[in-house]
């Protein structure tokens, strides 16, 4: 008997995939009965819930465990099956031990969603049935479709954690910053979960700008300098305008680009180096870059409302990510307003914090941690709010022009569902006051 636990999207998924194959299970969520279980009793009648405080006892008779992302190691329904010796795999293992067609696999602490939607993108341009999916939008296995000729998969440390066994045609390790360390021992295991990534690669991609990545003789590198070989990818500044090349040949400007921030730069080379090992055209790949817009809660733009435009950047969950959207607009604007906060996580804000007082004009802060930030911020002025339509509303009262950014650098949890409800949220209020 199967055990599956969490009843969130991935544990959904694995549970469709195990009743097509006929694989009896069972379905455990230390979250008490509520809406998640009554719709997957719904849509699976006959199968046991166990819910509440996790117990030793759900585990009796179970030969194998599939873990849902969101389940950390050190959680005792874990600890226990360990102990027993039970196999513990999860949906990420499944896939791999079906797919028939080429899977490319990226992860990596910021960009990964916007390199996986990107190179997904090209691959289509370049006539291939192609699946994306994974930590992005859709799980893995509802992606499964006979007629599919590529796989682009997102991987986040909390899957590769319970990976074992995964065939990657390519695969890229994007960057490692600091992020989830309440999931980890310390940094170090962290970085271990991204860079585990390359065990499964036939070939790999490697962002030789990245210090914490080891270099392999064999891979394709990329940076946002000159690159070192033909093969590679990088940048250069002539006449005043920055290109991107492959080896010497250049193939667009860097202007022509509909995403802002250097590190679009870094994720836009990934992109083309990934589809260079998997043999997609390169002037295919080039017109796809011209006309890619990003992904939703991205440092997205919303709304211009009189001299004022409005980011979503709710994605921005960690500090390095508030930071790079931050540099991303100081240059196109003299005033920012800074909405952030939610849950702190557990990383070393004095950086933001830094930036942030030399650049940013006023800063309003929400959620649980928001007395927390708001201490260690200087120069910029402070406000406090209790939602986000009373963050935006004051926002918008402190600057005549300029850009008033959603950049939390904290979790949403305390708020909202997600990062997703979070930026929902905020852009459903900004468009309805910029119809006013």
């Amino acid at each position: 008997m199967k055990l599956i636990l969490g009843l969130g999207i991935t544990g959904f998924s694995i549970a469709r995939f195990l009743t097509q194959e006929n694989i009896p299970f069972k379905i455990a969520d230390s979250r008490q009965w509520g809406e998640y279980s009554l719709r997957f009793s719904a849509e699976f009648p006959t199968v046991e819930i166990f819910s509440g405080d996790w117990k030793a006892s759900w585990l009796a008779g179970i030969d194998e465990i599939f873990i849902s992302p969101g389940i950390a190691q050190k959680d005792a329904i874990v600890v226990w099956a360990r102990e027993k010796n039970i196999n513990i795999s999860n949906d990420i293992e499944l896939f791999s031990s079906v797919v028939q067609a080429p899977v490319v696999g990226i992860t990596g602490s910021n960009g990964k969603s916007t390199v996986t939607q990107l190179l997904g993108e090209m691959a289509r341009a370049n006539g291939k049935k192609t699946a994306i999916g994974g930590n992005i939008g859709k799980p893995v296995l509802d992606c499964l479709a006979d007629d599919i000729e590529l796989y682009v998969v997102e991987l986040s440390s909390y899957q590769l954690d319970y990976t074992k066994h995964l065939n990657l045609l390519t695969g890229v390790v994007l960057n490692i910053t600091p992020d989830h360390l309440d999931r980890y021992e310390s940094f170090e295991h962290y970085a271990a979960s991204k860079l585990s990534l390359y065990q499964y690669c036939q070939q790999s991609v490697i962002n030789i700008d990245e210090p914490l990545i080891p270099k392999k003789s064999s891979a394709t590198y990329f940076g946002v300098d000159m690159p070192k070989s033909d093969q590679d990818f990088g940048t250069v500044t002539c006449h005043g305008s920055c290109y991107f090349l492959k080896g010497d040949d250049i193939l667009m400007n860097v202007n022509d680009v509909k995403l802002i921030g250097e590190h679009n730069v870094a994720n836009i080379l990934a992109a083309f180096a990934l589809g260079d090992q998997i043999g997609l055209d390169i002037l295919a790949m080039v017109e796809c870059v011209k006309t890619f817009k990003g992904l939703a809660h991205r440092l997205e733009w919303v709304a211009k409302k009189q001299q004022i435009d409005y980011y979503n950047d709710s994605k921005a969950t960690n500090v390095i990510a508030a930071m790079t959207a931050i540099n991303a607009l100081i240059d196109k604007y003299e005033q920012i307003v800074l909405i952030a906060g939610g849950i702190k996580k557990q990383e070393d804000y004095s950086a933001l914090f830094a930036l942030i007082d030399r650049h940013v004009s006023n800063v309003v802060l929400i959620g649980q941690s928001a007395q927390a930030l708001g201490s260690n911020i200087h120069s910029a002025k402070l406000s406090y709010a209790s939602s986000i339509e009373e963050a935006v509303n004051t926002a918008s009262t402190l600057i005549d022009s300029g850009v008033i950014l959603l950049s939390p650098a904290c979790a949403s949890f305390d708020m909202f569902d997600d990062f997703e409800h979070r930026g929902q949220v905020f852009k459903e209020w900004v468009c309805l006051q910029s119809k006013k």
